[in-house]
């Protein structure tokens, strides 16, 4: 079985190619995971992934990815990548030739190039469009918050308020969905029960330089136990990383919980903390049973789109399946209706 998240066919397709050539052995889930994801990233998928387009404040691209063994827990994972374009590769290579589980910024460049990987550009020119854009209309939405002059309306240089408003939000103009996402997160199981899960992502948009999103967090973006199942999650990542949803859904499995319990539990137990965010959880357990769940912050029904390839449906092994959130609904601006939606 593959699953991944959001509508990226190429990359399922090519995972589940992978998966079924008849080598066989643990590193077949690996070589799935990697291939399919790389395929995403060299084609740009949806402009989400790989180089190019969502640069940060500075207009740069930076890249995060993560690989994980589901039989040895080990990890290799990269962050804040810059002037690579092949992140997932470089996560398999700190995971197989290092004894360490994330590199970050110049640090993780420096070993992609020890291990062979070429400099290249991750800008286009839709990049220096995109923050040209952002630049011209007061540099908005952004992630600042607390600050002075005011985030929501000017592009700064900002510097501290004195006093610091527990309260004040982030400019939360950005709303995650179909057309405005940033990562793959993918989970790979065989024959035998060999699991391996993998992200990439190119971060969301005009982020603050040197921000490491969940993709890379081991336990928020993707987690792996052969024993129990893999979970993949992705949406807003400066929540998500806070509650580790992948390895909860995990922990629940393992607890006993179903994969849909385990994925609806993670995402009650965010929403009691935090009601505007947007994320979404598949769980799959060992033996190939899945579930998925979201939640959104939209003015409408929102609904989250994952692939499967399977051997369940011998006539169309790889499928898009369907997931209806649970939102906040906005009302008027000024009147807030907390509603669950199915």
């Amino acid at each position: 079985m593959v699953i991944n998240t959001w509508s990226f066919f190429v990359a399922n397709e090519e995972a589940w190619r992978i998966l079924n050539l008849k080598k066989g052995g643990i590193g077949q889930t690996r070589d799935a995971v990697v291939g399919g994801i790389s395929e995403c990233e060299r084609l740009q998928c949806h402009k989400e992934v790989g180089y190019g387009a969502n640069p940060d404040e500075r207009g740069d691209v930076s890249l995060d990815a993560l690989v994980m063994d589901g039989s040895t827990m080990e990890i290799g994972a990269v962050g804040d990548l810059r002037r690579i374009r092949s992140a997932i590769k470089v996560a398999r290579h700190v995971l197989e030739h290092t004894h360490h589980t994330l590199l970050v910024g110049d640090g993780a460049a420096d070993f992609a190039n020890a291990m062979g990987f070429p400099n290249e550009t991750l800008n286009t020119a839709e990049t220096t469009a995109m923050t040209q854009n952002w630049t011209e209309h007061n540099c908005q939405p952004n992630f600042w918050r607390n600050v002075y002059p005011d985030p929501k309306s000017s592009c700064g240089p900002y510097k501290p308020l004195n006093s610091w408003d527990e309260h004040a939000s982030r400019n939360d103009q950005v709303e995650l969905g179909p057309d405005n996402h940033d990562t793959i997160t993918m989970a790979a199981i065989d024959e035998e029960g060999n699991i391996h899960v993998g992200t990439s992502t190119n971060g969301l948009r005009h982020t603050l330089p040197g921000r490491v999103g969940d993709a890379s967090i081991p336990g928020s973006g993707a987690y792996a136990d052969n024993e129990v199942g893999a979970a993949v999650a992705t949406g807003d990542g400066d929540v998500l990383m806070r509650f580790l949803p992948s390895l909860r859904a995990v922990e629940a499995m393992r607890a006993g919980k179903t994969p849909a319990q385990a994925v609806e539990s993670v995402i009650q137990r965010i929403r009691k903390h935090i009601d505007r965010f947007e994320g979404a959880l598949i769980a799959v357990d060992r033996f190939g049973n899945y579930s998925a769940a979201c939640h959104g912050v939209v003015y409408l029904k929102q609904s989250f789109r994952f692939i499967v390839s399977s051997p369940a449906y011998p006539n169309q092994p790889t499928r898009r399946e369907v997931v209806k959130c649970t939102t906040v609904l906005k009302e008027t601006p000024s009147e807030l209706d907390r509603q669950v939606i199915w």
